[in-house]
């Protein structure tokens, strides 16, 4: 009992590690490559290149004097930041960075919450990121946070639809919803070279996969909940200090998490990265090691690839973000999925 308690414990350590020690470089590098890509410098005071300018601005998030409005609904407007951060964080509990390893007798996951139905609990914990949108919307006691809050809910729920015909018909392709399984099938290459990844198997899902993950985590093109030039700042406008900061965090990490999950899906998950197999062998540790980092390095490209949407596509107006989700995803959604079905039928009769 007491070797399964700090097992668990040191699980935890390392979920929440993770993240939030990557926050700074994550925000960093957003801030970077905007520059990179606007033709300017950016962040070049604060340390070496500007290396410790996310540190600099958490001080200042920590000291800032923080404004609490008298006409906000005190309670929930306090809760409603640390429910979007603890929300954000439950998918990473069952999102494995390596294979399950034998010791100590026991097959040790390396996931905090381990269960076949895993994949489904990150999924319905992602969902969850309206609930924290909304109580600060309405806690706030504002009309544009309000309306950035209800902007927000109806754009998640809109997406999560088109997102969620993509995963099923994933599972219906792979035959499994265990996480471990879903990596096993993605591990090898066809013709000697091609990755055996979900991404050349279901094109289309993987499409529909990663507009909704845009949409999801309220990212640009699909920031409508923040349309500075229309509702002033959003959801989250009669919030400041550490409170902000909190929606802040939880706004990357929600990007980690869905990133995690499109990698899982259709990019092996920590299944190694071309080229590793060589020197995997040598040692069960190394292959651990080597699992993780390819796991991570996928990740990094996917952050890389929400700032580069960023900075390269304008937003969307409000009516064209949900014909696009209704008229055209959510339809091929349902034909994908259903194309999906037919195929697994005829193909296991």
């Amino acid at each position: 009992m007491l070797i399964e308690i700090v097992e668990i414990l040191l699980k935890i350590v390392i979920i929440l590690a993770l993240p939030l020690g990557a926050l700074p470089i994550i925000i960093h590098v957003e801030r970077r490559g905007a520059a990179f890509m606007q033709k300017r410098l950016g962040p070049n005071r604060v340390g070496p290149f500007g290396l410790l300018q996310p540190l600099a601005d958490v001080a200042k998030f920590m000291f800032k004097e923080e404004v609490h409005p008298t006409h906000v609904r005190d309670f929930f407007y306090t809760a409603a930041p640390l429910v979007a951060l603890v929300v954000a964080l439950l998918p990473l509990a069952c999102i494995p960075i390596a294979a399950p390893i034998d010791a100590f007798g026991k097959t040790i996951y390396p996931e905090v919450f381990r269960s076949d139905m895993g994949i489904f609990f990150a999924f319905a914990a992602s969902a969850l990121g309206s609930y924290g949108i909304l109580l600060a919307g309405w806690a706030s006691n504002n009309k544009y946070s309000m309306l950035g809050a209800l902007r927000a809910c109806a754009q998640m729920v809109s997406y999560e639809l088109s997102l969620s015909t993509s995963v099923v018909a994933m599972i219906f392709l792979y035959g499994t919803n265990d996480i471990h399984l879903i990596i096993k099938a993605q591990t090898g290459y066809w013709f000697g070279f091609l990755p055996m990844w979900g991404f050349f198997l279901q094109p289309v899902a993987a499409l529909l996969f990663l507009v909704g993950i845009f949409a999801e985590s309220n990212r640009l093109p699909f920031d409508l909940a923040e349309g500075e030039s229309e509702i002033v700042a959003g959801y989250h406008l009669e919030y400041s200090s550490m409170k902000f900061a909190l929606f802040f965090m939880a706004e990357y990490i929600h990007m980690i998490a869905l990133s995690a999950l499109f990698i899982i899906f259709f990019f092996g998950g920590y299944s190694l990265l071309p080229g590793m197999e060589i020197i995997a062998n040598k040692s069960p540790i190394l292959l651990v090691a080597l699992q993780a980092i390819s796991f991570i390095t996928k990740i990094a490209l996917m952050i890389w690839f929400f700032v580069w949407v960023r900075w390269t596509l304008p937003r969307f107006r409000y009516d064209q973000l949900m014909n696009l989700g209704w008229e055209k995803l959510l339809p091929l959604g349902i034909a994908n999925l259903i194309v999906t079905v037919l195929f697994v039928y005829f193909r296991n009769p």
